[in-house]
């Protein structure tokens, strides 16, 4: 069974940890200095934060396959939608070694599709790169295009926010 993925970048890691635990009412799976990530069954998400120099907001969406053979499913689906995948296998981001395709979606939201192949002791699987460095900001977990930051709409005068 395939689980939704959501990375938010945000700026005060300690905060935004504070705010999804009681938000999701547990603490995070993994926590690093500069990332953490909360494997939940209701609703079935993987749901990441990270501060390393990415502007505040969601960071891309993606899709994680439990195996190959989904990944695999998922990559030919996202070839028939008409947009370039590209691909990035044996992938090191995240504290995490994955088979990855990226896509960017009509309107320019980044989506990635993985696989999980196991667990690295590093964000990028070298030695890490100071988190306020430029290249941190663009060392993994993103697409060659750079993502697009999601702006909710205001809400009308008439108290709806879709109007």
């Amino acid at each position: 069974m395939k689980r939704f993925h959501v990375h938010v970048a945000v700026s005060d890691l300690a905060q935004g940890i504070r705010f999804y635990a009681g938000m999701f009412g547990q603490a995070p799976t993994v926590r690093k200095d500069d990332y953490a990530k909360w494997m939940l069954d209701d609703p079935r998400v993987n749901f990441a934060i990270s501060a390393r120099g990415n502007a505040a907001g969601v960071n891309h969406l993606g899709i994680q396959a439990e195996s190959a053979e989904e990944l695999t499913e998922i990559h030919q689906r996202l070839q028939s939608a008409d947009q370039t995948v590209q691909a990035e296998p044996d992938a090191s981001c995240c504290y995490a070694k994955s088979d990855k395709y990226w896509v960017t979606d009509p309107a320019g939201v980044a989506w990635e599709s993985f696989h999980t192949l196991g667990d690295i002791p590093t964000f990028n699987g070298s030695a890490d790169l100071p988190v306020d460095s430029e290249t941190a900001a663009t060392a993994c977990c993103t697409p060659s295009a750079q993502p697009v930051r999601v702006e909710f709409p205001k809400k009308s005068a008439k108290g709806g926010c879709c109007v």
